[in-house]
């Protein structure tokens, strides 16, 4: 089932933001620090299919991504909501 973003959140970290969904996506946090070690979770391997994400937490009704530090939100905003809308 698709997610919905409702908000885009900064955080004290300007490589960090909070996507804030329509539903839960994960009632325990789930830390994946790269993207070997989001094996088995489809949704966090598409979300690591994008250029310059670099980590994510998903928990309740929000994902946080890191992004590099050389990578621009511009880009990575969207594809993120493009991954989101199409999750199963």
């Amino acid at each position: 089932m698709s997610f919905t973003v409702s908000e885009v959140q900064p955080t004290p970290n300007p490589n960090a933001a909070k996507f804030v969904l329509d539903r839960a996506v994960s009632e325990q946090p789930i830390s994946f620090l790269n993207a070997a070690a989001a094996a088995g979770h489809p949704l966090a391997q598409k979300l690591f299919s994008i250029e310059g994400v670099e980590g994510l937490l998903l928990l309740g009704d929000f994902i946080t991504v890191n992004k590099s530090s050389k990578a621009d939100w511009k880009g990575i905003t969207g594809r993120v909501k493009q991954v989101l809308a199409a999750a199963d």
